[in-house]
Parts: structure tokens; sequence; C-alpha cells
């Protein structure tokens, strides 16, 4: 029942957007000190670039984002660049993702990333890539922040990808 309530509250926030800003207005907003910023000094043209998606895009065969949680799930899934795209689904109930579920760019563009790579734009496609759950409160905030979300900055940077693109859901 908790899924189908979520879903359509967030089916409610899509067609009223002043809800979810009086919504917004009522949290707490998390103070970090400084930025952590590297510049970038590649050219695209030479760049790998890697997608890190807050949507709940993972494979149909991973265990999905918890939707039973009320705080969410801060955990992360990896995803394979040549993983194909009828094996990618979406576990999210706080946003409508109905158009992203008949095409999955609409919130992981992996397909647009090796357009970009085609046309000589972008160096390369990252082979991995990952999906994480955007809804993420209490207890998990110190998770993404202190854990998961290191661990797959390290992972990339490894990789040695040179640039993200961040895609919200």
């Amino acid at each position: 029942m908790g899924g189908f309530k979520d879903r359509l509250i967030a089916r409610i926030f899509t067609r009223l957007p002043f809800l979810v800003e009086r919504a917004a207005e009522k949290s707490t907003a998390i103070k970090v000190e400084g930025v952590p910023w590297t510049p970038f000094t590649k050219g695209l043209g030479d760049a790998t670039i890697a997608l890190v998606t807050t949507a709940g895009v993972h494979l149909r065969d991973q265990p999905p984002f918890d939707m039973n949680d009320p705080d969410g799930d801060a955990s992360f899934r990896v995803i394979p660049a040549d993983a194909p795209r009828e094996a990618l689904t979406i576990t999210h109930d706080y946003y409508d993702h109905r158009d992203a579920d008949r095409d999955i760019n609409i919130v992981f563009p992996i397909d647009r990333l090796f357009e970009l790579k085609k046309e000589g734009l972008i160096g390369g496609v990252a082979k991995e890539h990952y999906g994480f759950m955007g809804h993420i409160d209490g207890p998990h905030i110190e998770t993404l922040m202190k854990k998961t979300a290191p661990e797959a900055a390290e992972r990339i940077r490894e990789a040695g990808v040179d640039a993200v693109l961040l895609t919200p859901g």
C-alpha cells in the first residue's frame, strides 16, 4: 500500500509543483563546509564520462531499492554501459517516472553519451555507471555522505573517468 500512496503523491506533486515548494520550505538543509571541487582541465573531446543518477535506475536482476524504508535507501547499483536497455528498470516511488519507464534516457541518458562519443564530442563513455535512489533522509544521509557516495566516487576515479553527469529523478 505504501508504494501506491507514494506514487500517487508523486503524481500530485508533478501536477501541482507549488506543493513541492511548500514541502521543501519545511525541510532542513544540510550544511557542508567548503566545496569538493576539482577543476576540469581536459577537453571534452578527450574526456571519459560516467553517469550517476538518483532516479532509482538499476538492472532488473539487481536488488531493487528499498521502498519500504521511509528514510530511503543509501546504497547504489553498478550499471554496465553495455547493459541492454530492456534490462534497466526504475525502483523509486517518490517521483512520476512513467515517461522514463518508456525511455530510460530521460533520467539515464546512456544512449546520448554514446552518440556524443560517436560524434567526437566526448572522448569516451565509462564502462560502469551508478544508480542511486534520490529520496534519502534521516540516518541514511550520513551513510550516503560518509560511505556509499565516497565508495562510488572512488570506483569512478579508479576507472579513469574524467567527468560525471549527474541526473536526478
